[in-house]
This record gives C-alpha cells, sequence and structure tokens, in this order.
C-alpha cells in the first residue's frame, strides 16, 4: 500500500527546489518540476505563509525563509555526525585557515553537510546543502572509492549512459589508489586553480559515511604544503571518527 501524499509529496520537492537554487521565480520552478504553474504558486503561498520561504516582491523570486533555518539549526544539533564534527572541523580550521568541510553520500550525489570558512579575502566559496555528482572533488572520489559495491555498480552503469562516459578502467584504477592510500587529492577539478585533500569518516561499523576535506588556492596549498595538511586532516578524521564509535584495527608488531 501507499502511503504517500501527493500534495505533501510536492510541496517538499518544491521546498527542496528551493533550497538548492534561490532566486528562481514561479514560472521557472513550475518548469523544472514538471508541475502546473498555478499549482506551484498555491504551494508557495502555503510555505510563505508558515515562513518556510520568503518572496523578494521586487524580482518575483524565491528564498528559504526563517523556518527553514530553524529547521536546519535544529537538524544539525540533532545529527550525530555532524554535532560531533563542527568542532573538530574548526578547530582545523582556525589552526590552517582554509575551508574545512564535510560531505555525504546520498544517492548517487554527494551532499555538504558543515562547513568552516577561511578568512581570506580568496577562498572557495561554496554552501551546506550544495550538491555534487558522486565521484567530483577529492570527497566525491573518496565516497565513491569507499561506497559499497552495488554504489559503484549502479554509479558506473550511470556514467556509462552519459553521451562521452569517461574511461571506467582509469577511474577503477584511480579508486583502487585511493582505497589504498586512504586519500584522495583534487587539482582544479570543481573550481579552476582549486586544490582539496579528502579523508573518509568512519561509524562504529567502519563504514565511511562521510568524507572531510581541506581547500584552498594552489597558491597557498601547494605540494610542499599538502603532507602537513593531509596529517591535521587524517588526526581531524581520527578524532571525529572515534566520537562516532570507530575502533582503528590494531596493527601487529612486526617480529624484531
Amino acid at each position: 500500500m501507499n502511503y504517500i501524499v501527493d500534495s505533501v509529496d510536492s510541496a517538499l520537492k518544491l521546498l527542496s527546489h528551493v533550497a538548492e537554487h534561490p532566486g528562481l521565480g514561479v514560472t521557472e520552478l513550475a518548469n523544472q518540476l514538471g508541475i502546473n504553474k498555478s499549482r506551484a504558486y498555491r504551494m508557495l503561498c502555503t510555505l510563505e505563509l508558515h515562513r518556510f520561504v520568503v518572496q523578494d516582491t521586487r524580482a518575483s523570486t524565491y528564498a528559504l525563509g526563517p523556518q527553514a533555518f530553524v529547521i536546519g539549526v535544529a537538524a544539525a544539533q540533532q545529527n550525530t555526525l555532524v554535532r560531533s564534527a563542527q568542532k573538530h572541523m574548526l578547530a582545523l580550521n582556525q589552526a590552517i585557515n582554509e575551508n574545512v568541510v564535510l560531505r555525504v553520500r546520498e544517492g548517487l550525489e554527494t551532499v555538504c553537510v558543515a562547513r568552516c570558512e577561511s578568512t581570506h579575502e580568496m577562498r572557495m566559496i561554496g554552501a551546506v546543502g550544495n550538491r555534487r555528482s558522486l565521484n567530483s572533488g577529492a570527497s566525491g572520489k573518496i565516497l565513491l572509492a569507499f561506497a559499497p559495491d552495488a554504489v559503484r555498480t549502479e554509479y558506473f552503469a550511470h556514467l556509462k549512459k552519459l553521451p562521452q562516459p569517461p574511461d571506467l578502467m582509469k577511474l577503477v584504477d584511480e579508486l583502487d589508489v585511493i582505497v589504498r592510500r586512504g586519500y584522495a587529492v583534487s587539482v582544479g577539478e570543481v573550481t579552476a586553480g582549486a586544490v582539496a585533500i579528502s579523508v573518509p569518516v568512519r561509524d562504529m561499523s567502519g563504514q565511511a559515511v562521510a568524507a572531510i576535506s581541506v581547500s584552498g588556492p594552489e597558491m597557498r596549498i601547494s605540494r610542499i604544503e599538502i603532507p602537513d595538511y593531509l596529517e591535521r586532516l587524517q588526526a581531524c578524521s581520527r578524532t571525529i571518527s572515534a566520537e562516532l564509535g570507530y575502533t582503528a584495527p590494531q596493527m601487529n608488531p612486526q617480529p624484531a
């Protein structure tokens, strides 16, 4: 039996679309979601009544309202991963003054769930809730490399359907290297001139539930700085993982 309420389902999809694409008008929102314009307008009016969205009356566009932020803050406080990670992310951010970002996998995408910004004038701009295709950037590569085999299979099948699919054998080799090393580095992959370093965060089961990364312009994160930043990032990840209940396997001592 299907217990989904169609009107609620549509309203939540509309709210999510406003969150991910602020500044669109009712016509654009209706077209992108494939719904009737008058229905989209009625749902927006209802969401506005409950302060989940607000309308810019001058431009007739919509953005998230104050109630959406109340929900977002409550979700962050209640989410064990984010709650455990934030203080350690902030400590790392203050130590190196570069962006520190936490992303999780949702389907075949990654979503930013927490970030601490650099105070430098030149920095990578982003926002919590930002989505990317899985395997995009260092964090995406981590989340794909350590994903269950079923997820890899589904993602590769998705790539094969693209007009210009990538070299899958090359991608498999790259992911295998990331698993062996335990980290990923990307240079200019998402943003030109930007460097990102990422490592997995694990939970009690040992699964990689998130990817934590440091990112900044190549002029500040050169190959010389990467080992130091990686060491700090790995220490941050170990601390967060430990708070989530992860116990790293003990290394057997080598015989003398």
